[in-house]
């Protein structure tokens, strides 16, 4: 893995990162006269934290510091800013989705029989909502229930239809209950570099349960070799990260002249993720 890998939201992966990220923004709203003690009772911590992180802030360069208490944020410094609400963007945009707080009418697949005006549960299989029938599940005899899980998530169902049909369904409660994906990375060399991995080196990696994306066509060529055929072949920079967020782990196969805008698309999404060296990794 290489020092990028599983990366989440980092202004969330901790209270300093967090409390870094607010103390840049109130230096931005402020500046250049910035009172720290302001600051301070603003995000209610001490002077003192807000000196520490004003001081961490300056030596990474993203503030610059001038004569009597005035402070700028530099252009490296917009730029993280930036980066870090994108990726926060992009994560409450997700949790917005999966709790489901909206009126609106979405579309499920349901899994038992469905009528109209039935109260239904709501699972995430396969990066798909799906729709349980509460009286089904409910019903130890006498029924043909296909699904006993319990779900944490409800809503109503506003069109009928047999198990695998899309139904419509809204008045949501509670959150859908799934794990984010990974993506495990496989750069592939382009072909005026060194050799492609072997083909031993993928298919160990290929789980039967998981998605396999590819982007370039060092990758596609790989991929064939090795008997792969991808769920994911076209506009895999934005299809990946939302299979991840949609609880898909997937493996993708990447040219490496595409692997850094791939990356980056999946750090500003909050996708946690993998990159192997499928050269240190060849058998």
């Amino acid at each position: 893995m290489d020092d990028e890998g599983a990366v989440a939201p980092r202004v969330l992966d901790n209270k300093r990162d967090a409390s870094k990220y607010r103390v840049l923004v109130e230096i931005a709203a402020r500046q250049p006269a910035v009172s720290q003690g302001e600051i301070a009772e603003v995000l209610g911590v001490t002077s003192q934290a807000v000196s520490d992180y004003v001081r961490e802030l300056v030596e990474r360069g993203y503030v610059e510091k001038g004569g009597r208490g005035r402070y700028e944020v530099t252009k490296e410094g917009v730029d993280w800013l930036i980066t870090r609400t994108d990726a926060l963007s992009e994560f409450v945009s997700r949790v917005s989705e999966d709790v489901l707080g909206s009126v609106d009418v979405d579309a499920a697949i349901a899994i038992d029989p469905v009528s109209e005006d039935d109260e239904v549960g709501l699972t995430m299989r396969d990066g798909v909502l799906h729709a349980t029938a509460e009286q089904a599940a409910e019903t130890s005899t006498g029924g043909e229930a296909s699904s006993d899980e319990e779900t944490s998530a409800t809503a109503v169902a506003v069109t009928g239809g047999v198990a695998g049909e899309a139904i419509g369904v809204t008045e949501f409660e509670g959150v859908v209950e799934y794990d984010p994906g990974v993506v495990t990375v496989i750069p592939v060399p382009v072909v005026t570099e060194e050799k492609p991995p072997s083909v031993e080196v993928v298919t160990e990696r290929v789980n039967d349960e998981g998605f396999v994306a590819i982007a370039g066509t060092e990758a596609y060529a790989l991929a064939m070799r090795a008997g792969i055929h991808p769920e994911i072949r076209f506009g895999t920079v934005d299809a990946v990260p939302q299979a991840a967020l949609r609880g898909l782990d997937v493996l993708l196969l990447v040219s490496t002249d595409e692997l850094s805008r791939h990356t980056t698309q999946l750090r500003e999404s909050g996708v946690r993720y993998e990159v192997h060296d499928p050269v240190g990794d060849q058998p």
